[in-house]
């Protein structure tokens, strides 16, 4: 029972550290698909590339075997 709760804590938490990073990066709709490689998020790493917030392993990040490069804010 304990880890069920540290589950639905953990997803609550980043459902809404999403919804806040949407306000802050909305051109990639993270309120929507919370983070995860949507057809929509997957179309807006495309259109705009990764964000400071994207980790460079993510799926949708690492493309035709190049790594795009993250600036440091």
């Amino acid at each position: 029972a304990t880890v069920a709760a540290a589950s639905i804590v953990a997803k609550v938490t980043r459902d809404r550290l999403m919804v806040e990073a949407d306000q802050r990066f909305p051109e990639y709709g993270f309120a929507r698909h919370k983070g995860y490689a949507t057809p929509e998020h997957l179309a807006a790493l495309d259109r705009w590339g990764p964000c400071p917030l994207h980790r460079r392993t993510f799926a949708g990040v690492w493309r035709q075997g190049e790594l795009f490069v993250l600036e440091a804010d």
